[in-house]
């Protein structure tokens, strides 16, 4: 490691309590909201929408359900079990949630088609092998419930962190799902390195053999094949839509059909992107802009002369000798910056998550002149660790976010994910069932207020 590196982390390790409690400040919006408890007792719920018919569909990492929710007086009733989808860790289970744009309308096309991103084991009786699926049901209206299973899409990389699996029906009518690092690089998986810039070569797509996935937003046909518009990078045309990613839960279509992200960073610099096409996003070599602030690449698995194994977990609070490390600016490549970072701070800062990160867990978008005087055009964003919704206002070409990003909706909860009623004024969250949060007063907490719950949130203007 370079002297200037190793002295840079040091610092980091370092720094003051004085440091620590100038962390950035994101100011409330001033509209007024009331809040309502609609439904509770969920099973760590995950994905949130406004289905076809006036009701909400939610996901349940841990319960494996689809379940229909009336927004109005909380009753439910239960699409779907998926007995399969295997559960075992933090990220893990039933995630993501996408409904065909015909079933959306409920027009009678033919087209009914719920798709669900979900972990099974792809080795039962022997190692758990953990991967991600692509599964389309279909919509029975007569009875209520989901049927007839397809895999769309089999075999892609998941691990026990950085799951992602967010998946979403884009306008083009294609399937878009975020894949994150597995964690590699990181606690428990310090020794694993990190994939998250390395593409899959011909053979490899040849093969069906996705492992070069990781950190990769992906763009499917409807029956799971690979576009053939999709971009060639590296001179190979595979699902691989953008790369350079670490946890990618947030994914929404925005006007004009340009593709919005929401990403964790590693103790700082959490991420809004705008996804185009073949774009290398940076992640591990850079975390937010390349601006050699609080944030430099280690490379973990690349210690010499003692292995990664001999050295305690990289938990971003300080580094070693032997671990091979750069700054932001000594990477050269190209990459697309974020359009929004969150604590993004100084060498000076004493990075732990509590303090520097939102942990952005979603990200929907409101579109529609009905919509909140000022609010049309604007990226909402839900965070775990602060029990908030921050809008961000969109500039009028959608490519930057213009002004301050405010917090809204604050309880002391983890907001999972998030849906926009179709009149625009009224806005539903889900909650975890445990982690940390912040109270009222800023302090971290693991009592959570209304944990496993949807939570209403209405205009008073």
């Amino acid at each position: 490691m370079k002297a200037a590196a190793y002295l840079f982390f040091m610092l980091l390790a370092g720094a003051s309590v004085a440091a620590m409690q100038s962390a950035p400040v994101v100011p409330d919006g001033p509209e007024p909201f009331t809040m309502r408890v609609v439904a509770t007792g969920l099973d760590a719920p995950w994905e949130l929408t406004w289905g076809p018919d006036d009701q909400l569909w939610v996901t349940e990492r841990r319960g494996k359900r689809v379940l229909r929710i009336n927004p109005l007086d909380g009753s439910r009733t239960e699409l779907l079990t998926v007995a399969d989808a295997h559960q075992s860790v933090a990220q893990d289970g039933l995630l993501g949630m996408a409904l065909h744009r015909d079933l959306n309308v409920l027009n009678g096309s033919g087209n009914d088609y719920v798709y669900l991103a979900l972990t099974y084991d792809a080795a039962p009786g022997e190692t758990l092998l953990r991967n991600i699926a692509i599964r389309r049901y279909t919509y029975d209206r007569r009875t209520g419930r989901l049927e007839s299973p397809m895999n769309i899409l089999t075999g892609l990389p998941a691990g026990d962190d950085h799951v992602a699996g967010r998946l979403v029906f884009g306008p083009d009518q294609k399937l878009y799902l975020s894949l994150g690092d597995e964690g590699a690089n990181w606690l428990q998986n310090s020794c694993r390195p990190n994939r998250a810039l390395e593409l899959p070569t011909a053979s490899e797509v040849n093969a069906r053999d996705w492992t070069h996935y990781q950190g990769k937003i992906l763009r499917v046909n409807l029956d799971g094949s690979i576009p053939s518009d999709n971009p060639s990078i590296a001179g190979v045309r595979s699902h691989v839509f953008s790369y350079g990613h670490r946890n990618p839960q947030g994914l929404v279509f925005g006007a004009g059909g340009r593709l919005y992200e929401s990403e964790h960073g590693p103790s700082s610099d959490d991420e809004v992107n705008l996804i185009e096409a073949g774009g290398n996003y940076g992640w591990p070599r850079v975390a937010g802009y390349r601006d050699d602030k609080g944030y430099a690449w280690a490379d973990w698995s690349s210690s010499r002369p003692e292995p990664c194994a001999s050295l305690r977990p990289n938990n971003g609070s300080g580094l070693l000798p032997s671990v091979p490390t750069e700054r932001e600016t000594g990477w050269k490549t190209d990459f697309k910056p974020p359009i929004q970072t969150f604590f993004t701070v100084d060498a000076a800062w004493n990075v732990q998550p509590k303090d520097s990160t939102i942990a952005p867990s979603s990200l929907d978008v409101v579109a529609s002149d009905r919509a909140i005087p000022g609010w049309n055009g604007s990226l909402l964003l839900p965070s775990l660790l602060r029990g908030v919704v921050f809008r961000l206002k969109l500039a009028a070409d959608g490519r930057s976010v213009t002004g301050t990003p405010l917090q809204y909706f604050k309880t002391t909860n983890r907001y999972r994910d998030l849906a926009v009623h179709p009149g625009q004024h009224m806005f539903y969250v889900i909650t975890d069932v445990e982690g940390l949060s912040m109270d009222g007063a800023g302090r971290p907490t693991r009592m959570l207020a209304n944990p496993g719950s949807v939570l209403e949130f209405k205009s008073a203007s």
